[in-house]
């Protein structure tokens, strides 16, 4: 019996890239699904880590590597990077047919080094950012109402049941394929093993330096503490270094980091510089954040019980989850995702701002009125802020909720949207 397969938002995404490019390369976190997406898509696959096969690939790969890339087209080469050259066969018949959608690579979250004697592939293979999956995408978010759909300036409406405790669950079970249908306890340990397989293994593994485990944990577990905040990378490593005797300079702190960027654990949000009336200071810190909020509760030891227990954090960590979607989902619209803050200490969590110029503002809260109340007047004051005649007026004011029963408009023109409700 065939598991049931979970469209993905990054399925249309990959099909436009390879309706534009001879080859696309699906990279994201380890057990987001990139193999099992490609496959729904492709006409013909080659999986390179077949145990009784592997060697045999590989010597081909040194031989005769074009032998490798037959197959109906878009042809799946999985695990590519257990024969690297095969990139660079890639680019050359790519070349050689000169059409598109011939190829999808995919691999191991743990990049694969291109020496000097491999081709960059620009104008060839495109890189295509493929993330776990959003409350849409698992079915746990009606799609009631579509982000295009606020872009677009139409009305929308929906209803949410979800509790306080179901949004604790979604949190700390993240978005991972393996841990759907499952029952709870086995559904909330995919992070942590995911946790641990990071701090044992694949941050080692990146660049080929050794990495200490509970280092390694100790970071991921300050960054949770700072989640969704502009702690400094000084104040990060201030924290490790309070548990660690050792010596933990910045360079230190720094390859860790960029070991975990480059494994697609963290994932920062960058500032938003609108254009603006007055001279307000911009903070240009980036905001901290995983790609997936349970890897922050699996880095904390928590579960869902206790993020209901201490809401302040819980609000953090939904913020988490809400960039993660918002993600997903901009990815769809060729958008990105960015923050503001700016030294008066207003803030807006989320702007999505798309190629095209426009652009939505949106605050994350868990619920409330009081909450919903604050975030609303935060947009309104921003919005003002904006100098119209060198920009854009927002497409859209957005308060991205977690409890409230219901997706409307406000009488002020801002938008009130539970995240259980939002799709692309």
């Amino acid at each position: 019996m065939m598991k049931e397969y979970y469209q993905r938002v990054s399925d249309q995404v990959l099909l436009e890239h390879l309706d534009s490019k001879g080859a696309v390369l699906i990279e994201g976190p380890k057990w987001c699904g990139k193999t099992t997406s490609a496959k729904h898509i492709a006409k013909s696959v080659i999986e390179m880590d077949q145990p009784d096969m592997t060697e045999q690939y590989q010597q081909m790969a040194r031989i005769k590597p074009s032998n490798l890339l037959e197959g109906e087209t878009p042809h799946l080469i999985d695990e590519w990077q257990i024969a690297p050259n095969i990139w660079n066969a890639v680019r050359y018949e790519v070349d050689r047919r000169g059409e598109f959608g011939q190829f999808i690579l995919t691999g191991s979250s743990v990049p694969a080094k291109l020496d000097e004697s491999m081709h960059t592939g620009t104008g060839r293979i495109v890189r295509m950012r493929m993330r776990t999956m959003s409350l849409y995408e698992s079915k746990d978010s009606s799609g009631q109402v579509s982000l295009l759909d606020l872009f677009n300036q139409k009305d929308i409406t929906g209803t949410d049941h979800h509790s306080i405790e179901e949004i604790a669950f979604l949190i700390c079970r993240g978005g991972w394929p393996a841990a759907l249908n499952r029952s709870e306890k086995v559904a909330l340990k995919q992070a942590f093993d995911y946790h641990d397989a990071v701090a044992n293994d694949d941050i080692s593994r990146v660049d080929d330096v050794k990495r200490d485990p509970e280092r390694t944990k100790r970071l991921m577990k300050s960054y949770a503490r700072n989640v969704a905040t502009q702690a400094s990378l000084e104040a990060i490593r201030t924290d490790i270094i309070s548990n660690d005797i050792e010596t933990f300079n910045k360079d230190t702190l720094y390859g860790y980091l960029n070991a975990l960027k480059r494994i697609f654990v963290i994932e920062d949000s960058p500032a938003w510089n609108p254009n603006l009336r007055s001279k307000t200071a911009i903070r240009t810190s980036d905001t901290r954040y995983f790609v997936d909020p349970s890897i922050a509760t699996a880095a904390l030891g928590m579960g869902p019980m206790d993020l209901v227990n201490d809401l302040e954090l819980m609000g953090l960590i939904f913020e988490n989850l809400c960039i993660r979607d918002l993600r997903v989902y901009a990815d769809a619209l060729d958008g990105s995702v960015y923050h503001y803050r700016d030294k008066t200490g207003l803030e807006c969590d989320a702007v999505i701002h798309l190629r095209d110029g426009r652009y939505g503002l949106i605050e994350v809260k868990l619920g409330g009125d009081k909450l919903i109340n604050d975030g609303a007047k935060n947009l309104l004051r921003l919005a003002d802020m904006i100098d119209t005649s060198k920009m854009k007026e927002p497409s859209f004011l957005m308060v991205l909720c977690g409890v409230a029963p219901f997706a409307y408009k406000r009488e002020d023109g801002v938008f009130v949207v539970p995240v259980a409700c939002l799709k692309d």
